[in-house]
């Protein structure tokens, strides 16, 4: 279980833990017959069976098509359909061979679509549960105007580990539940800086929101990279 260092309005810190929400609804997959069914992972196709492949085989659209007639020149007899357990991710080039040392570069694009920067990705350290906490930014965003303006890719919940911080976190989960809002969070002497949950991971901005019941809390961090925005309309448009 992962730990989230994090200060409350009063600019006192805590560890505390930081786990995955999960669903408990159990689904059981049936086929036809009533018979358990799983999923499993298998081979569709390789790469020499592939468009690609077979352009570079056959040329043009149309002597792609008389082969696919006169035979089965996509199918990898050999392969295809094999049960797939352990795997890694390669990358390939645009001749289907292994690339090493690949470089990963990192694409903004404005509202529109259009590029805005493109620059080599960086491989930044996890920044939640370093030595300086999380700030408590006092940055609060209304829970019917956040659903609208974010995309939440994913969350995780904060849960105590003590006495104390079960006192700690429940302060601040009835705190936001009160305001009805989110508050962003983030890293930083200013809690500006995205939060990256892994070394290399990807930047979110992170959203906390807090539920009480009695005793009890919920306490969530929602983590969005994604802001939607409305594209200027030219004048020439109008």
């Amino acid at each position: 279980m992962a730990e989230i260092n994090i200060a409350n309005s009063e600019g006192r810190d805590a560890q505390v833990a930081l786990a995955s929400v999960a669903s408990t609804k159990t689904i059981r997959w049936i086929d036809e017959q009533q018979r358990q069914a799983s999923s499993v992972r298998f081979v569709k196709a390789t790469l020499d069976h592939e468009l690609s492949a077979l352009t570079d085989r056959y040329g043009e659209a149309a002597k792609i098509a008389q082969a696919l007639i006169d035979g089965d020149p996509e199918i990898d007899l050999e392969n295809t359909g094999r049960f797939l357990r352990e795997t890694a991710r390669v990358y390939v080039d645009k001749h289907r061979g292994i690339v090493r040392n690949v470089r990963f570069w990192e694409i903004i694009k404005n509202a529109d679509g259009t590029v805005r920067e493109r620059r080599p990705r960086q491989l930044a350290d996890t920044n939640i549960s370093a030595d300086s906490p999380l700030r408590w930014s006092g940055v609060f965003v209304n829970k019917a105007q956040a659903i609208r303006k974010f995309v939440f890719s994913s969350k995780a919940q904060l849960q105590h580990v003590n006495g104390l911080t079960y006192d700690f976190l429940f302060a601040m989960a009835r705190d936001l539940e009160e305001r009805k809002s989110l508050m962003l969070l983030g890293a930083g002497p200013k809690s500006q800086k995205p939060l990256i949950l892994r070394r290399g991971g990807t930047p979110y901005r992170g959203f906390l929101e807090g539920r009480t019941e009695g005793d009890k809390y919920c306490l969530l961090l929602h983590f969005s990279n994604l802001e939607l925005k409305t594209p200027q309309t030219n004048e020439a448009e109008k």
